[in-house]
C-alpha cells in the first residue's frame, strides 16, 4: 500500500528526468546546428570547400542524425559513434597526410580499418540477433526507418 501511496513521486521524478533529457537534447542539437552553420559560413567566406571542410560537414550531419535517432528511439546507436570516429579520422588523415610520418599514417589507416570491421560486426549482429519487434530495434544505418526481421525459414 505504501508503494501505491507514493507512486506519484515516481511519476513526477520520471517526468522531471524526461524533461531534463529533452532539454539537454535540444541544447545539444541546437549547438550542432549552430556550429555547422558557422562552419558553413566560413567555408562560403573562403570561396571554396576543401576536402577537410566537406568531411567536417559530414561529421556535423552524423552528429545531428545521432541526436535525431536518440529523440526517436531513446537510444544512442554505437554505430553512429563509429561513423563519426571514422569520418573524423579520415578528415585528420586527409588534412595532415603530407606532414605525417609513415607510421602515423599506418596507425590511423589501420584504426579506420578496425573501426570499419566493428561497423560490419554491429550490422551483422543487429540483423541476425535483434528483437523481432521493430520498435525494439535500433534504426538502420541511416537512422531513419526501423528495421524488420523477415522470416529466415524460407
Amino acid at each position: 500500500m505504501s508503494q501505491q501511496k507514493f507512486s506519484w513521486v515516481h511519476d513526477v521524478g520520471d517526468n522531471v528526468v524526461e524533461g531534463f533529457h529533452l532539454l539537454g537534447l535540444f541544447i545539444v542539437g541546437a549547438t550542432i546546428v549552430w556550429s555547422a552553420v558557422v562552419e558553413y559560413l566560413q567555408i562560403i567566406g573562403k570561396g571554396y570547400a576543401s576536402l577537410g571542410d566537406i568531411l567536417l560537414l559530414f561529421i556535423y550531419l552524423e552528429l545531428g542524425a545521432m541526436v535525431g535517432v536518440f529523440f526517436r528511439t531513446h537510444r544512442i546507436p554505437v554505430i553512429f559513434l563509429l561513423f563519426i570516429t571514422i569520418t573524423a579520422m579520415t578528415r585528420y588523415l586527409a588534412i595532415d597526410i603530407k606532414t605525417m610520418p609513415k607510421e602515423a599514417i599506418l596507425v590511423i589507416s589501420g584504426s579506420i580499418f578496425i573501426l570499419s570491421l566493428a561497423v560490419m560486426a554491429l550490422r551483422y549482429s543487429s540483423n541476425r540477433f535483434s528483437s523481432a519487434d521493430p520498435k525494439d530495434r535500433i534504426s538502420d544505418e541511416c537512422g531513419l526507418e526501423p528495421q524488420t526481421i523477415e522470416s529466415r525459414d524460407g
